[in-house]
């Protein structure tokens, strides 16, 4: 059975549109960890398939009861990971991809998770900017509070804590850099 594998990068550097193009590929083939969140979902999220949508009570309860792999509070919302959505993956025979952030990824390296990493960086911070400032979703404030935790994010990748970056400058090529390393350990 191939190994978890972390796929992490800044809000807005595409690997949404990178883990759509490979499910498109290889159907049944790998398993999405879903996330769980408290934020409300954007416009054609769906609950259970983009993120488990939970109230603040809900997420708080996994918490303590150890159900979280990973979990971090972001812009007033928590975000994580739970065990059962791993489980739930493995048991269907696919590989689990997991999208998460920097602390998710520090929270998995600690524990017995034997995963690979991947980090989708942007081509720069000015062009997360204008990606980001695209997406008509955030407010000035959450913007930057999202630029701020990818410098952080782009900080802590260049530490080599994941297997391999790719700059997301060219989607097709990034795809194919993306679908190599994913396909590496697959049988």
């Amino acid at each position: 059975m191939a190994r978890p594998i972390v796929i992490s990068g800044p809000s807005g550097t595409g690997k949404s549109t990178l883990l759509k193009k490979l499910f498109a590929e290889y159907p049944g083939k790998f398993g999405f960890s879903v996330s769980n969140t408290t934020r409300s979902p954007r416009e054609g999220e769906v609950d259970g398939v983009d993120y488990n949508f939970l109230s603040v009570e809900e997420f708080k309860h996994n918490i303590e009861a150890n159900k979280m792999i990973e979990w971090a509070q972001f812009s007033g919302n928590y975000y994580g990971t739970a065990f059962e959505g791993v489980e739930r993956v493995l048991q269907l025979g696919q590989t689990c991809l997991l999208d998460i952030d920097m602390q998710g990824v520090k929270s998995v390296k600690a524990s017995d998770m034997d995963a690979r990493y991947l980090f989708i960086a942007p081509p720069s911070i000015q062009d997360l900017r204008k990606r980001l400032e695209g997406r008509g979703t955030e407010t000035a404030e959450s913007l930057e509070k999202r630029l701020a935790a990818a410098t952080a994010e782009l900080e802590y990748a260049e530490t080599g804590a994941h297997d391999l970056i790719i700059v997301n400058d060219d989607l097709e090529k990034c795809y194919a850099q993306f679908k190599e390393f994913i396909m590496a350990e697959q049988n």
